[in-house]
């Protein structure tokens, strides 16, 4: 089983980076406990910045940013983490996730997860990261995790977020394993069309 963690986070070290390794670590736990093997990727978008720019104003997706795609779209589930800036997902976080067709994700199990300054950002997620996945008909988790700063450390809400990662975890492995899919054979022919193409094919497209 593929499980892809992908972080909106921009700052080094992220706590929503952090978040989303305790959340890929209790999927990956949850289906180990299954009988099942997993394998958890990290993807930091931090690290592909220009390239996702580049690829949202020209249509191309430089390799490295095409082989994360790729992965995404092959994972049997998804986590996924974006900071709350302004009362929404970063800027970061939301073109990656445009330079995808909404096709090829349908059906795909995800887990939504952020991080802001207090706990009043809670409900970005609701209103914000829900609807766009809802858009995509991804597979959504009933329940997802939001980390302020006091449930980091020795804080007094650590204990709660580590119990609510550990339910959202055994979730997202209870869809995955009752319905896993072959993602690469699926989307066969469905990808983005702000992949890379041949230049030729690219103005054969325009001129249709």
């Amino acid at each position: 089983m593929k499980i892809v963690v992908v972080s909106g986070g921009m700052g080094v070290p992220s706590t929503a980076t952090m978040l989303g390794e305790h959340l890929g670590h209790a999927t990956e736990r949850a289906l180990s406990a299954q009988g099942f093997d997993a394998e958890v990727r990290m993807v930091s978008l931090r690290d592909y910045a220009g390239d996702i720019a580049n690829n949202m104003v020209s249509g191309f997706a430089a390799p490295a940013l095409q082989e994360v795609k790729d992965a995404v779209l092959e994972a049997d589930g998804l986590v996924l983490v974006s900071p709350t800036y302004t009362a929404s997902v970063s800027g970061l976080f939301k073109s990656f996730i445009d330079t995808f067709d909404p096709k090829p994700l349908e059906g795909m199990p995800v887990l939504l997860g952020a991080t802001g300054g207090s706990a009043r950002h809670s409900l970005m997620i609701d209103y914000v990261m829900r609807p766009i996945f809802s858009y995509l008909r991804t597979q959504q988790m009933p329940t997802s995790v939001f980390a302020a700063p006091e449930d980091w450390g020795d804080g007094q809400g650590e204990g709660l977020l580590m119990s609510r990662i550990e339910r959202a975890g055994k979730e997202l492995a209870s869809a995955i394993s009752s319905a896993p899919r072959n993602r690469a054979e699926e989307n066969f022919g469905q990808g983005s069309s702000m992949t890379s193409l041949p230049f030729e094919q690219l103005l054969a497209n325009i001129s249709k």
